[in-house]
């Protein structure tokens, strides 16, 4: 199963058609100017997130790792590069 790609205008003009692929199990990922900015998924993978960010970084991504189809591509992404402030304002050292 591939993830449907669609531009904010073409999402709109199929909305309830989009619904239904989502309700199916099939996400549709929503673009703005060909970048990726939002999901239409089913709602039990939104409720799998919302567990996640409810257990914290101690519940880490192994809580829901392998939880679907392509949760190892979510679990990239969220592991991916975090950004941090800057060191040494603080009066450290």
């Amino acid at each position: 199963m591939s993830n449907r790609s669609l531009s904010i205008a073409e999402a709109r003009a199929t909305f309830s058609e989009q619904v239904r692929s989502a309700e199916q199990g099939e996400p549709v990922i929503i673009t703005r100017h060909g970048h990726a900015v939002a999901a239409l998924v089913p709602i039990e993978e939104l409720e799998a997130l919302e567990r996640l960010r409810a257990a914290g970084p101690e519940g880490g991504l192994a809580s829901i790792a392998g939880g679907w189809e392509g949760s190892e591509e979510l679990a990239i992404r969220l592991e991916g590069p975090v950004r941090r402030g800057r060191r040494g304002s603080g009066g450290e050292g």
